[in-house]
């Protein structure tokens, strides 16, 4: 029995397609202008809201010249009035971290990536919260506490 030589596969190989970037150079560029555009008017609001909160006593606060005790009214709208600052303060801090955090990624070519899933951000994400860390699907599980956050603090 003679058996019989199989033929040599002449299958050509596919070429290697290089996969496409999510974000070109220029969307990188676009979005770090915004996180920077951002960043700035942050910095002027977090200035402003520390100088007006921080550095004020209660009397410089309620515009009382006089040496008159003040009101436990006033004091008690004082208390509101700064703790409500403070609480912005520290959202707008809050948000000047991611921002700095968004802008690391895109140094380090991680941007537009989902931190929760590997996937991709989509550009209209990105268009509206250029420092998301996350896609809205994941977000969602996180505010649920479905899942954890991966914040880098």
């Amino acid at each position: 029995m003679v058996k019989k030589q199989k033929k040599a596969s002449s299958k050509k190989a596919k070429p290697v397609r290089k996969k496409k970037k999510h974000l070109s150079d220029a969307d990188l560029e676009h979005f770090k202008q915004l996180l920077l555009t951002k960043r700035r008017e942050l910095l002027v609001n977090v200035h402003g809201i520390g100088d007006e909160a921080l550095k004020k006593s209660p009397l410089d606060a309620s515009g009382d010249l006089s040496s008159m005790p003040i009101h436990m009214a006033d004091l008690g709208t004082d208390n509101f009035e700064h703790e409500l600052a403070l609480g912005l303060l520290d959202s707008e801090i809050q948000l000047l971290r991611e921002i700095d955090t968004a802008l690391e990624r895109i140094e380090d070519g991680s941007y537009g990536i989902c931190l929760g899933t590997g996937q991709q951000i989509p550009k209209a994400r990105l268009e509206a919260k250029p420092w998301a860390r996350y896609c809205v699907e994941y977000a969602r599980m996180v505010e649920k506490g479905l899942v954890e956050n991966n914040q880098d603090e």
